[in-house]
């Protein structure tokens, strides 16, 4: 569990607590405001925020499939603004910002929705 220090005014959606459950390959956060969010393993690696999955810009993006059980190892603090995640992969070159994870919990139907269409339409799996 990591505590999110004290509050900025940059940041809008700030996490009070931060549970990662090995077990079940959840990330689990609690933010000010009260929501609640439950984000798997999986699909934290396939929206990594990292220039791997992201690109260098609009359309570089590249697309992660066989990571249906990918796991968590562990996070690390990145300043008060975010996490490092560390798959199981040994990805672990995406940064978090408090802002992006509310966005990911937010947004997760449809933003899971989204990959499993774009996966369909590559001919690809979330199967290794």
């Amino acid at each position: 569990m990591i505590d999110a220090p004290g509050a900025s005014h940059e940041i809008k959606h700030r996490p009070t607590e931060i549970r990662l459950k090995k077990e079940d390959k959840t990330l689990e956060l609690d933010f000010a405001g009260g929501e609640r969010f439950s984000l798997s393993a999986e699909f934290l690696r396939v929206s990594s925020p990292s220039a791997e999955v992201r690109g260098h810009g609009p359309g570089q993006e590249t697309l992660i499939s066989g990571r249906r059980h990918v796991g968590i190892m562990d996070i690390e603090a990145v300043g008060n603004y975010a996490i490092r995640i560390l798959f199981d992969d040994l990805h672990d070159t995406g940064i978090y910002s408090w802002d992006l994870l509310y966005n990911f919990g937010r947004d997760r139907d449809r933003l899971w929705r989204d990959y499993l269409d774009r996966l369909d339409a590559a001919g690809a799996s979330r199967e290794p």
